[in-house]
């Protein structure tokens, strides 16, 4: 009985976590399209990437040495909410003289306190089920899947939901919407399971002390291989993040397209994406116990090879359209098989008194310096063969972003081992 209300509790802790993300992040794009910040939209998405490569490794090191990682979880949806709904107020009053400055230093300001949280959550919840005795490699996967199902529910409310008339994909009250999400979880992380922290001793190295020691994984050869090639299929996350809504909504200038279920309704579209990854997090178990963590990963580069060549051949028309269902299916692959998975391996092969950091790390290496790579390696391909081409080509863009994930797929397979196979 006690191990069922521990599941409720953490399905409703990964359904805010995730639900606070999908009120914004893919709509976001489309948003600032529609006040004049399109060329920007890149860097707005390459800032969740920036403070990735510090904040999470910051918090974690607070959380495993300091504060327990519930109260650190705790604290940054608070700020984080705050900041959100300030940008959204500032939007509001500015009306139709929003500056690129004061939103962005805000938005900034808010992710930078939301992106930890990714990692804390996923060590808040395996903390509380290795405490009561359960497997988190069997147990976490279904409760994840409801983080999924959160940001689904988000993402839909934005699509459809309209505030004076105005669809809040459309509107600043998505980003106040997340942050009212955010100051929910704030209260809630607090009801979690505590969480121990490791407290500096006598006789501790600086590198110790601080919580460092995660990076000396990097010494691990296989660690240190999977961390780099984490941070390079960390490059494709933002990329349809960023873009797929605005690549949808750019058909609306044909007329004969323009009243099409995919662009007028992208939003709904691309939650197809996150049906996919619901049922995709389930096959995780069966598959890493199966096939092992390399071949997990390569079934995710090579999903993001189709991901993104779907997209490039598709069209919002029959029987085009049908292309970009696929993509949005076969992204359920892509994330799930890379990100949980990933997650899973860092858990299950770290010690407790690190774990929390290395969490952190892995975010880094992906959410951190490939996400930042990746948004703004984007805008420039976005740039050079949309924006600022003779002959705007949008499949050219996608073709390039498949291209570049069918390299990095086949380098993984010959310089990672499988861990399964070097025990044995």
């Amino acid at each position: 009985m006690k191990n069922k209300q521990l599941t409720v509790k953490l399905i409703l802790m990964n359904f805010l976590e995730f639900a606070v993300w999908g009120a914004y992040l893919t709509s976001l794009g489309r948003y600032l399209g529609n006040i004049g910040l399109g060329p920007q939209i890149k860097w707005f998405f390459a800032m969740q990437g920036i403070v990735s490569i510090f904040m999470p490794t910051l918090m974690g090191i607070v959380a495993d040495r300091h504060i327990q990682a519930q109260k650190v979880l705790s604290l940054c949806h608070g700020l984080a909410g705050l900041f959100m709904i300030a940008a959204g107020i500032y939007c509001m009053r500015a009306g139709g003289a929003i500056a690129f400055g004061p939103l962005f230093l805000l938005y900034s300001l808010s992710v930078a306190f939301f992106m930890p949280t990714i990692a804390i959550a996923n060590s808040v919840a395996y903390n509380a089920l290795s405490k009561a005795g359960m497997d988190p490699v069997k147990e976490f996967p279904p409760i994840r899947v409801f983080g999924t199902v959160g940001f689904i529910c988000s993402m839909l409310l934005t699509n459809f939901l309209k505030i004076d008339g105005v669809a809040m994909q459309d509107s600043y009250t998505q980003l106040i919407s997340s942050g009212i999400l955010s100051l929910v979880l704030c209260a809630y992380a607090l009801t979690m399971p505590a969480c121990e922290t490791n407290k500096a001793v006598d006789g501790q190295s600086l590198t110790d002390a601080f919580g460092l020691k995660a990076f000396t994984l990097f010494k691990d050869r296989q660690f240190a291989i999977f961390f780099i090639f984490s941070m390079l299929l960390g490059a494709s996350l933002q990329i349809t993040n960023g873009y797929a809504n605005t690549f949808l909504g750019s058909f609306a200038e044909d007329p004969s397209l323009a009243d099409t279920f995919a662009v007028k309704n992208s939003n709904a579209l691309i939650s197809i994406s996150q049906l996919s990854e619901t049922l995709c997090i389930l096959l995780i178990p069966f598959f890493m116990k199966r096939f092992g963590i390399k071949k997990v990963m390569l079934i995710a580069m090579f999903a993001w090879v189709f991901r993104f060549g779907f997209f490039g051949a598709g069209s919002p028309d029959m029987p085009g359209v049908i292309l970009f269902v696929l993509s949005c299916i076969v992204y359920g692959v892509a994330f799930d098989f890379f990100n949980i998975s990933g997650s899973l391996y860092v858990e299950q092969n770290t010690s407790t008194s690190i774990r929390s950091s290395a969490q952190g790390l892995f975010m880094l290496m992906t959410n951190g310096l490939g996400a930042t790579i990746g948004t703004l390696a984007a805008g420039a391909v976005v740039d050079a063969t949309v924006y600022n081409a003779a002959n705007p080509s949008w499949s050219k863009a996608w073709y390039i972003f498949a291209a570049y994930a069918l390299v990095v797929g086949l380098l993984f397979m010959v310089l990672f081992k499988d861990p399964q196979k070097e025990t044995k």
